[in-house]
């Protein structure tokens, strides 16, 4: 079992940054990949990004690529997501999640390959 509980947003301006934190419990968090989703009013949940179990892999969103950065530090059993040079449209609700690493070293991107989720923290950005 594993509980992840996020921490980090708030209300940023357009074009600030903001550093959300996703703090995970157990032992075995070297033995998950972890991604960043979120979800927008009246929007599905969607994939922002992921980050494997030895940080070594990422994959991003095109909507985000190039602005924010998905990290984690193993030691402290968190994953972390950067994000730089926000938008309005980043607004949402910011989940993070964790999926079994694959034996093929693969990086999960749908929801359902996520087995724990956090309660999601809120993150607005004004125009």
């Amino acid at each position: 079992q594993v509980q992840l509980v996020e921490s980090g947003g708030g209300l940023v301006q357009a074009g600030g940054s903001l550093r959300l934190s996703c703090a995970a419990s157990g032992r075995t968090f070297r033995s998950y990949n972890m991604g960043w989703f979120r979800q927008a009013p009246g929007k599905e949940r969607e994939f922002v990004a992921t980050v494997s179990w030895s940080g070594g892999s990422t994959y991003y969103a095109d909507s985000v690529k190039g602005r924010f950065t998905i990290a984690r530090d193993n030691a402290k059993n968190t994953v972390y997501l950067q994000m730089n040079s926000l938008k309005p449209d980043d607004t949402a609700v910011y989940y993070c999640a964790a999926a079994a690493a694959s034996w093929n070293g693969s990086l999960q991107k749908r929801e359902y390959e996520y087995t724990y989720w956090g309660q999601g923290t809120q993150v607005t950005v004004s125009s």
